[in-house]
């Protein structure tokens, strides 16, 4: 008999663990709604022609595909055997579980355009799949919760994005993060001033994994990607205009001489002026010219957001949301002209956030307010009515299933987290009373059905 195990990069959610990411989920699942979003769900399983190519080299090696069903290696020769891995991949599999929640989109946009109203505000919290290597912060089956807007280039999306961002984590209890802004036409008009116009992509990747392995590696990876020598000297104000205090003035001052990062400067500052205008409390915005976002469709503005702790240092675990605006995600279905942008936040990374800063209110382990007791088939058939106004009003609560002695079924109450306990005997019976014993102090009274459900409301 084999020993049950979990695949690597996979996680159990018992009960405690399920209602606080319920209380993750709910909570940014009212924010989107609350700015005009609309809910989608789309299969788990995608076409591998939907998905690959979106993602850039790397990300396409990340995709989990499936095998053919049936003797998917029937009809392979002994050439195609020899092929190269993504060669022989076209012939054994044709699907894959979606990698992200963006494609999906654009492709279920493409499918119905017809029957849309544009611009399209939908938001979609599903389980998306990376084969990716397992280490903290970072999952092979993970949540990710998106809202994008498709069918208009206004900035003003990107604002509300930006706030958006904020009320969710704030709603979550989040209070030290910090909202990272860039934009791609930044980094396409650095590739240009530099001397390396058309290997924006190759630049963005690269320049993307600066606070992973550092300034030197960077350099390193992007020489081994095609740049001179010359062309990376001419890179070294990127490492120090984030800092500055007006970063802008710098950026114009380097970037003139490209239309594209002009471009860029001046959408930022649309964005950074529209959320002035929403009166925004305290922002945690600021502009970041190394962020690049893996993804190869981002096209503008790019998102990223990091959680701090208490004493304002980021939080070992990686980027907690990003996102961006994508001009030609639709094109590569066919349809040209609808701009998008959107933003995703990583359920399970929130989660290992807020564990670790202790940010989890604690009333969101508590799956049940009040438990009944049960004595004999007398008294939980009068208990049921009991318990079926206490549901009424509103309250989780549940009657103890077998009758046995009443220090097990207080100590199930105990170990379940359950703040009230009824109890429920011919005295109880008799009076018309009920006795309320609450678990935290002991403090048992006698209350009716009235004053108890007064009672275990605090």
């Amino acid at each position: 008999m084999s020993k049950p195990s979990l695949a690597r990069g996979t996680r159990d959610f018992g009960p405690e663990q399920m209602a606080k990411r319920t209380f993750i989920l709910e909570t940014i699942r009212r924010t989107f709604q609350l700015y005009g979003f609309q809910p989608l769900e789309t299969p788990a399983i995608e076409n591998l022609s939907v998905l690959m190519g979106k993602y850039g080299e790397e990300g396409d090696q990340l995709l989990f595909k499936i095998l053919n069903s049936g003797d998917y290696s029937n009809k392979l020769t002994e050439q195609d055997w020899q092929l190269e891995s993504k060669e022989l991949t076209s012939k054994i599999s044709e699907k894959g579980l979606r990698y992200d929640l963006t494609v999906p989109f654009a492709r279920y946009v493409v499918m119905n355009r017809g029957t849309l109203p544009l611009p399209f505000k939908r938001y979609q919290i599903q389980p998306v799949w990376r084969a990716d290597r397992p280490q903290k912060g970072r999952y092979r089956e993970f949540y990710q919760c998106d809202a994008d807007v498709v069918g208009t280039d206004s900035l003003l999306c990107e604002a509300e994005i930006v706030l958006m961002l904020h009320e969710s984590l704030r709603n979550l209890r989040i209070p030290n993060f910090r909202v990272k802004l860039n934009n791609r036409k930044i980094l396409s008009g650095i590739s240009e001033v530099i001397g390396a116009p058309g290997l924006e992509g190759q630049f963005a990747v690269a320049i993307d994994k600066l606070d992973k392995i550092g300034k030197e590696k960077v350099i390193q990876e992007l020489l081994n990607r095609g740049f001179t020598e010359e062309n990376v000297a001419k890179l070294e104000p990127i490492f120090t205009l984030s800092n500055q205090a007006e970063p802008f003035v710098a950026l114009k001052q380097w970037l003139n001489p490209s239309e594209t990062g002009m471009q860029g400067i001046g959408e930022l500052e649309e964005i950074w002026a529209l959320v002035d205008g929403f009166e925004l409390e305290n922002p945690q915005l600021e502009f970041d010219v190394t962020l690049a976002r893996g993804l190869s469709y981002y096209t503008g503005a790019i998102f990223e957001v990091k959680a701090h702790d208490h004493d304002d240092h980021p939080v070992n675990m990686g980027s907690i949301s990003g996102g961006g605006r994508y001009d030609n995600l639709t094109g590569t279905f066919g349809v040209d002209g609808l701009s998008g942008v959107g933003i995703s936040l990583g359920v399970d990374r929130i989660y290992d956030v807020m564990e670790e800063l202790g940010l989890f209110p604690a009333d969101q382990i508590q799956t049940t307010r009040v438990m009944l007791s049960n004595f004999d088939k007398k008294a939980a058939n009068y208990g049921l009515k009991v318990l079926k106004q206490i549901r009424e009003a509103g309250f989780n609560a549940e009657m103890y299933p077998d009758s046995v002695k009443l220090k097990k079924q207080l100590d199930f109450a105990d170990r379940k987290q359950i703040p009230f306990v009824i109890l429920i005997g011919s005295q109880e019976m008799e009076s018309g009373n009920l006795t309320l014993k609450n678990m935290k102090t002991g403090e048992q009274i006698s209350v009716s059905i009235v004053e108890a459900l007064e009672k275990i409301k605090f």
